[in-house]
């Protein structure tokens, strides 16, 4: 993409530049002094407060100086995710982006563009001089893919603006949004010497369509590790089984789209596990052939191992994945189309040499839900033998439809593009909820360009939706 002259150039500009700073997750420190340089060469204001959240002010124009101080939100991190065969450092190499048609895409990785294209955008605002504004405070935040940190962390008072923009949407005007939590499941085990009767073999889920676990909750697509131990459970259920390793999935707020084990059965129902496999291949393909038209499931023979799980543990924790919820729980009745309460089982890992740790996330729009939902993984785990914990959790943010700001951004939509704009919560995350908790008095929406398949490596982002959502940040930020 680098020397492409795509419009509207100037925030092209800053989303190329971003692209090539590293900017994991808890290691924004490469993205923060690009944006203090940035403030320094621009002589904008720049503080910082003790989690790292930036906050870049710019002076209103001479003549709107009576203009309401608007704050414009974005956070800095993003979802480092790749593909299996690419080879890519995200602590130290840049993104290696592409333009497809109308879409700006990345080579077997994430994108970045959640929330890059949000910063892009705020910093081409900052440094313009042809947009009338009053006060602008910038606000970046960081760690915000992991558990929203750099939004708990904020301090009260640190900007002073009454109205603000999140731009961290992905299409449309984003009015509330759902609350979550995330819930660990340590499995202790003993391990046992491999048993010599055994033919070993690796499964492995790969090639599913993934994506973000709020967003894309409701489209159908598979859960890897859910659909491995689908298949691991009937071998159970039939034949001798024993696993040695089982891995999936990576972050939180990620669909898994790739799983694993190594386990074993007895030399003769070797066969018998290939024709299980290919029934199984055939069931699920039909169920999913729909959302998950690259799904591939492999079996390959392996050396015997050292050790096993032992067998009580592993059939523990198989029985706990297998029949753990995911996916959708509830709809809202409300909003049409809009998942109410949903939970994801993110990732499958071995932490120690005696340990494996399994992760979900859940949401709600509704407090009372998302903690149910909570409580009953929690019994489930538990009484399967796990020690079951749960972070602090974060917040939803409630529509108001008697916004003012969203009476504007309406208006100012309809008059750009002669159409109305979707007005929707959403089931995923934002920072918003937590912010109305330190600014009560705040007026918010959220909103920002086209992009698809965020937190996956088919991550992309629409030129055209970015010309559009240039347009519209400007004429908010000239009308108010």
């Amino acid at each position: 993409m680098r020397n492409t002259k795509l419009q509207p150039e100037i925030v092209w500009h800053f989303f190329d530049e971003i692209t090539q700073i590293p900017r994991p997750s808890k290691k924004e420190h490469q993205i923060s002094a690009y944006l203090k340089a940035f403030a320094k060469e621009n002589q904008l204001e720049c503080k910082e407060d003790q989690v790292g959240n930036l906050l870049i002010v710019k002076e209103p124009t001479d003549r709107e100086k009576q203009r309401p101080t608007i704050v414009l939100q974005c956070h800095m991190d993003m979802v480092c995710e790749k593909n299996a065969t690419v080879e890519h450092d995200f602590e130290t190499d840049p993104i290696q982006t592409y333009v497809d048609g109308d879409w700006i895409k990345a080579k077997g990785t994430t994108l970045g563009a959640d929330n890059g294209a949000g910063m892009a955008a705020a910093l081409a605002l900052l440094s313009s001089d042809s947009i009338l504004h009053g006060k602008i405070e910038a606000l970046f935040t960081v760690d915000e893919e992991t558990g929203l940190n750099g939004a708990f962390g904020l301090e009260a008072g640190f900007f002073e603006g009454k109205y603000l923009l999140n731009l961290d949407g992905e299409d449309g005007i984003y009015i509330g949004c759902a609350g979550g939590i995330d819930t660990k499941a340590l499995f202790d085990f003993e391990l046992i010497d491999a048993p010599k009767d055994k033919f070993y073999f690796k499964v492995s889920v790969s090639g599913l369509a993934g994506g973000h676990s709020g967003d894309d909750i409701n489209k159908g697509r598979a859960n890897a590790i859910q659909m491995l131990v689908r298949y691991l459970q009937i071998l159970q259920t039939k034949y001798d089984l024993v696993i040695s390793e089982i891995e999936g999935g990576n972050l939180h707020n990620a669909i898994p789209r790739a799983a694993s084990a190594y386990v074993g059965v007895s030399f003769k129902d070797k066969e018998n596990v290939r024709i299980e496999l290919n029934h199984f291949i055939y069931e699920v393909e039909n169920e999913f052939n729909f959302a998950e038209s690259k799904m591939r499931i492999d079996l390959d023979s392996e050396d015997r191992p050292e050790t096993c799980i032992d067998t009580q543990s592993a059939r523990q924790l198989l029985n706990a994945l297998y029949i753990c919820p995911n996916g959708v729980i509830t709809m809202n009745p409300e909003f049409e189309n809009l998942v109410e309460t949903s939970s994801n089982l993110a990732s499958v890992k071995r932490i120690g040499e005696k340990q494996i740790q399994v992760v979900l996330s859940h949401r709600s729009s509704v407090e009372s839900a998302k903690l149910d939902i909570c409580n009953r993984i929690d019994i489930l785990f538990s009484s399967m033998g796990a020690k079951v914990s749960h972070g602090t959790g974060y917040p939803g943010w409630k529509p108001n439809l008697k916004s003012p700001l969203l009476t504007l951004s309406i208006q100012a939509y309809e008059d750009l593009f002669h159409e109305k704009p979707y007005v929707r919560a959403v089931h995923a995350g934002l920072e918003c909820g937590l912010f109305l908790d330190k600014y009560p008095w705040l007026d918010m929406i959220s909103f920002g360009p086209v992009i698809l398949d965020a937190h996956s490596p088919d991550e992309r982002l629409s030129i055209s939706g970015m010309q559009k959502f240039w347009a519209h940040l400007n004429e908010i930020v000239s009308r108010l």
